[in-house]
């Protein structure tokens, strides 16, 4: 019978089994390093994963002992016990992996002038007795001599408890027309940052009377296991009963996991946390929201809301304190989202007099020109090729990942923490591809020449071995195929075909430019002479590139601390002129052009 194929997310590994094997035997093979304590006795629990879809074996007993009821339910399984029957999708959760993913935490960011929504008021009020019979908000609202202010009914449910418990003294968060929180006297007014990107979310924890960061982690986006990129998301949300409310709901758990993580960090409560804000694509951005993503998926593929919104976190869940609200910032279009308006604005963009491109590369890549007074932006379906996706031995950035390749005498790897090989990322990828157009064996169109010596036919397939089997740990070698180029040309075929237009409809040749900067995870990690090389980005002097980490990060931070900078963000996205490239003239003239390698 066929062999079996597994695909483990968040790693973006896949594995093919014999029947009869266990997950964890898949994961061993596949180099994803789950903890097994007790050997794949069932005894330990740590090797807990998720099935995403598949059919396998029933629980055995001890899963059934490790595992609780809901667990079981929600299709946790042990991968020692766990026998898949067909090709599986499964999800590892942080806790079953012995070793960390790499996560774009980082990002540069300018000071700001603090400006916060919410400020701080120590009160104390005069305790009741039985000549003084007023309500509590009664006595709170006239102690501060602000009759009109709103309490909300989720703070009305522990007032009472948190007046007396601190002795009728109290720090009070208040915004706008409304109190936020009433806690101890002395605390400090903490707000959470977090950007969810397609792949990846990462999270800050900031004290918004200082602008300090306290904390920042991040974590694999669970959302994963149901699609690599946001059409196969949309996909599910649409065609699964509840698609939609189990997305919503695998983020906000990440999300409040994260919220544990930084709390525990900075040793204070979440009820300290009394303001949020949110950004991520727009996809990201509608299923956190809980909005429809129908007519995301669909022609002219229109985002259900553009401008900002504002809402209690306890409407979804957010474990921060119950009253606080979630900023979400405005969208541009139905591809290019919030987190693009944040990374603008960490990049100072939004205000620029130079000619400024500003690449963020993902799953979806966004670009925004600022040039001669006005502001261009599109999005490019640049794919999940760079996360590894479709890639025959491609990962993510995970320890063992090959992510930087020479080429001399013969062919030089490093790989993430210096581990042994057990895939390629995208940094590596791009970095294969450059190096195999520089010596020859990789032609324009991107097929191999059959006269260079690092080619190899193996079992009918022209490919390159980056690795041979011996190097590895899972015996196999890690090699280059054809259909690996070509998912390299489609993803850097659209990247540049989106940069070109930009420059196009501005008047505006590459070397106009006084600046092209580039965010996120990949921009961060990716060798500039490798990207030019192969036609991804325009020769530009290395000088004229800013490599700016997790930008997005930085921008929700700011709009976090100042009122000032959500007006700028909502002024760069209604100013902002976005391009549908679909639909462009050259469009299908310049990508073609751009899939040549070079």
């Amino acid at each position: 019978m066929p062999p079996l194929t597994v695909d483990f997310q968040p790693l973006g590994r896949r594995t093919q089994i014999e029947r009869g094997a266990t997950l964890l035997q898949a994961a061993q093979d596949a180099g994803a390093e789950l903890l097994a304590t007790c050997g794949g006795q069932g005894t330990c629990g740590d090797c807990r994963i998720r099935i995403a879809y598949g059919t396998v074996s029933p629980l055995t007993p001890e899963e059934q002992t490790a595992l609780t009821p809901t667990e079981q339910a929600t299709g946790w399984r042990l991968a020692c016990q766990c026998v898949p029957l067909s090709d599986v999708k499964i999800e590892i959760p942080p806790t079953s992996l012995s070793t960390p993913q790499r996560l774009s935490i980082e990002g540069q960011a300018e000071e700001i002038q603090l400006d916060p929504p919410i400020t701080a008021t120590e009160i104390n009020i005069t305790p009741p007795c039985l000549t003084d019979l007023r309500a509590d908000s009664t006595r709170l609202l006239e102690t501060l001599q602000r009759p009109n202010l709103h309490l909300s009914r989720h703070l009305l449910t522990h007032l009472s408890e948190h007046l007396r418990r601190q002795h009728w003294q109290a720090c009070l968060a208040l915004r706008k027309d409304q109190i936020i929180a009433v806690l101890p006297p002395g605390s400090p007014l903490l707000g959470l940052a977090v950007d969810i990107g397609t792949t990846k979310v990462a999270a800050y924890l900031v004290n918004l009377q200082t602008g300090h960061t306290l904390a920042k982690t991040g974590a694999m986006n669970p959302q994963i296991a149901y699609g690599e990129d946001v059409i196969s998301r949309i996909h599910y949300a649409n065609t699964h009963p509840n698609g939609r409310h189990i997305l919503q709901h695998r983020i906000i758990e990440s999300i409040n996991q994260l919220i544990q993580e930084l709390t525990a960090h900075a040793q204070i409560r979440a009820e300290t946390i009394v303001e949020a804000v949110i950004v991520g694509n727009t996809v990201m951005h509608h299923l956190f929201a809980g909005l429809p993503v129908e007519q995301l998926g669909t022609s002219p593929y229109l985002p259900a809301v553009a401008e900002p919104l504002e809402f209690p976190a306890a409407e979804i869940g957010l474990a921060i304190a119950p009253a606080a609200y979630i900023y979400l910032p405005p969208n541009i279009a139905g591809y290019v989202g919030a987190d693009h308006v944040a990374m603008a604005l960490a990049a100072e963009i939004h205000h620029t007099t130079r000619r400024v491109l500003a690449v963020d590369i993902g799953t979806n890549t966004e670009i925004s020109l600022a040039a001669n007074g006005r502001l261009r932006c599109c999005s490019c379906a640049s794919g999940p090729a760079f996360e590894g996706a479709h890639i025959t031995f491609g990962m993510r950035a995970a320890p063992g990942a090959i992510e930087k390749v020479r080429i001399g005498e013969t062919i030089q790897i490093a790989t993430i923490e210096h581990r042994p090989p057990v895939g390629i990322c995208g940094s590596g990828l791009l970095d294969a591809v450059a190096e195999l157009t520089r010596v020859g064996a990789l032609e324009k169109r991107g097929n191999f020449n059959p006269q260079h010596p690092l080619v190899q036919t193996r079992q009918g397939k022209r490919q390159i071995i980056l690795s041979p089997a011996e190097a590895n740990p899972h015996k196999q070698d890690i090699s280059l195929l054809r259909t690996d180029i070509n998912q390299i040309q489609l993803a850097k075929a659209a990247i540049r075909t989106g940069i070109d237009i930009l420059l196009t409809e501005a008047g505006l040749h590459p070397t106009d430019l006084d600046e092209f900067i580039l965010a996120g995870a990949f921009g961060t990690y990716l060798d500039i002479a490798s990207a030019i090389r192969i036609g991804m980005f325009p020769p530009l002097p290395r000088e004229k590139f800013r490599q700016i980490g997790n930008a997005a990060g930085a921008g929700a931070r700011q709009m976090l601390l100042s009122h000032n900078r959500r007006r700028q963000a909502l002024d760069f996205a209604r100013h902002s002129e976005y391009i549908e490239l679909s639909t462009h003239q050259d469009f299908q003239t310049k990508f073609t052009q751009n899939l040549l390698l070079g």
